[in-house]
């Protein structure tokens, strides 16, 4: 076992001995339980409510057979995670990787309870992956692996009891397919609100306004929310972004008509930059006809290690866990470190960060827009009910305001940084939710 002295690995390997596990400091689930718990310590609650946060409820692996359309089989893995469910359902995306771990996709099912909390959601904590490259699949391919998925899963998902969503490599296609097949299943008593059964679905199927350009617009709020405080307005500021899809693109789309300019982009083809500014409606544009932000005409192209040292105000990790470590942190030159994908940042990196001053906005708050107005879309589902994009960014800008406000309040209160505030914040209301219910039996 490796030697750690951080309170948070310390927190994990207590923990970890008692459930008669070996900590591994270097993994990614036990660096985020080890915050989770790092933040329980700071609070007055029961040892048992630490036990029962540190392993997920339940951890479902299905194999999936498909006929790939040349006529030959593959075998596809698939798993679902559901951390805790004290809140209310699970809930969390599904995405298609071809290099997803189980202990990634517990990672991000604990993450969610703890978002879900934060926000006050009335849901729990799920995630859910299938290990492919959705790249290399045709349309129909795709369609028969995601319906294949959804009948192996079963009864493990529903309206009332787990409810996914879009994540990396799905989209609001695969959660129409996802939710027909599942409706299929359905009795007809409940064919009604079955549709449910997945959020982020195409407007016309259910989906709710707002839910495309959700986690951006969140972001956007709770940047309006806190970067006053710190001194900054953002028709002043330029940022960089990891990751041009679905949340990088829409957060450079919102802050642009907001004055912020977009000084460098890097993804899976390349990095590019331009210090005068990158268009983000044009650049997002060229992304959908390429598949990537290398080539594009109106920046030029630079390395990894330039892009990471490029001085700008707020850089913007919006792609896949972990991609800023030690090394990228010794070389940024930002003022704040805005998480926009789930655990883009090391405990080492942010640690380094925090050191020489730059501030850190946890994923828990910043992209907790998502799961917001999929929290609205199911519940127009269940009412039958349509709001128009209006009525979406107000309800979605007043959650995040305060779960951002709350935030702020308990950093002060506990004397800590943000990250750990933001899982303070929702350890309490867990505790308090799980102090009025019990633990069954």
């Amino acid at each position: 076992m490796q030697d750690c002295t951080t309170p948070a690995c310390r927190s994990a390997r207590s923990i970890f001995l008692e459930l008669q596990e070996c900590y591994e400091e270097d993994n990614l689930y036990f660096q985020t339980i080890g915050s989770v718990l790092e933040a329980a310590d700071k609070l007055a609650v029961p040892h048992r409510l630490k036990l029962i946060l540190s392993q997920p409820k339940n951890e479902i692996m299905v194999h999936c057979p498909v006929q790939m359309d040349d006529g030959s089989w593959q075998l596809f893995k698939g798993y679902r995670v559901q951390h805790n469910n004290v809140l209310g359902p699970y809930k969390g995306g599904i995405r298609y990787h071809h290099e997803v771990k189980l202990d990634e996709v517990k990672t991000l099912s604990l993450l969610m309870t703890m978002k879900c909390a934060l926000a006050r959601l009335p849901f729990g904590g799920a995630k859910g992956a299938l290990k492919v490259d959705p790249r290399t699949l045709s349309a129909d391919e795709l369609m028969r692996v995601t319906r294949r998925m959804t009948a192996a899963l079963g009864t493990n998902i529903g309206p009332d009891y787990d409810i996914p969503a879009p994540d990396v490599g799905t989209d609001a296609r695969v959660m129409a397919w996802m939710a027909d097949t599942y409706i299929n299943f359905a009795e007809s008593s409940s064919k009604v609100t079955a549709r449910g059964v997945v959020t982020g679905k195409p407007l016309r199927f259910g989906g709710s306004a707002g839910r495309e350009k959700a986690t951006g617009q969140g972001l956007v709020y709770v940047l309006e929310t806190l970067l006053p405080g710190m001194g900054l307005q953002i028709d002043q500021l330029s940022f960089s972004l990891i990751g041009y899809g679905n949340v990088g693109s829409w957060t450079a789309r919102l802050l642009q008509p907001l004055g912020a300019t977009l000084r460098t982009v890097m993804d899976h083809t390349g990095a590019i930059h331009n210090p005068k500014g990158i268009d983000a409606e044009t650049l997002a544009e060229y992304v959908t006809q390429t598949g990537g932000v290398a080539g594009y005409p109106h920046a030029e192209a630079i390395d990894r290690e330039t892009f990471y040292a490029t001085e700008v105000d707020l850089f913007i990790p919006a792609a896949l866990e972990q991609m800023v470590d030690l090394p990228e942190a010794r070389t940024m030159r930002c003022k704040v470190l805005v998480e926009a994908a789930n655990a883009p940042t090391t405990p080492k990196a942010e640690r380094h960060l925090l050191e020489k001053g730059v501030e850190v906005l946890p994923a828990i708050l910043c992209n907790a827009g998502g799961v917001t107005v999929s929290y609205f879309e199911w519940k127009q589902n269940r009412q039958s009910e349509t709001w128009d994009p209006d009525e979406v960014d107000a309800r979605l800008r007043t959650i995040m305001s305060r779960s951002a406000e709350r935030v702020l309040q308990t950093a002060e209160r506990l004397d800590c940084n943000l990250r750990i505030a933001s899982y303070a914040a929702a350890i309490e209301h867990i505790n308090h939710v799980y102090e009025v219910r019990g633990v069954f039996p």
